[in-house]
């Protein structure tokens, strides 16, 4: 394995879901911004290549937690923006909602020894 993918993570189809839309949350942004937010704000951990990207921002167009429009770049390239929806924002509350149960569950067996403390 190439030393620049050592550290990577591969997503689950869920997990880049969840991260797509939260990014989203911050406002209106293209693909490649969406995929450098995500690998900025993971300590360059989590790498979204474009492979599973566009695939995922069709997925969530077609579903309606995300609209997109065609906008003309800072260097005069079209490029398609995309946007939360209000159906996108429920979405995002409930995959949260999920995310942090599961992350709790795994919480719970890593370390059982701490939730049984809890009890």
């Amino acid at each position: 394995m190439a030393p620049r993918y050592q550290n990577r993570i591969e997503l689950l189809q869920g997990t880049l879901d969840l991260l797509i839309l939260q990014t989203l949350q911050w406002g209106p942004q293209h693909g490649y911004g969406i995929s450098q937010h995500i690998r900025a704000n993971s300590g360059e951990i989590l790498q979204v290549d474009t492979g599973s990207l566009y695939p995922a921002l069709h997925r969530l167009e077609r579903q309606k937690w995300i609209s997109a429009d065609w906008k003309l770049s800072e260097n005069k390239q079209r490029v398609r923006v995309y946007r939360l929806t209000a159906t996108g924002k429920k979405q995002l509350l409930s995959e949260r909602s999920r995310w942090e149960q599961l992350s709790d569950a795994i919480a719970g067996v890593l370390s059982p020894a701490k939730r049984e403390g809890q009890a």
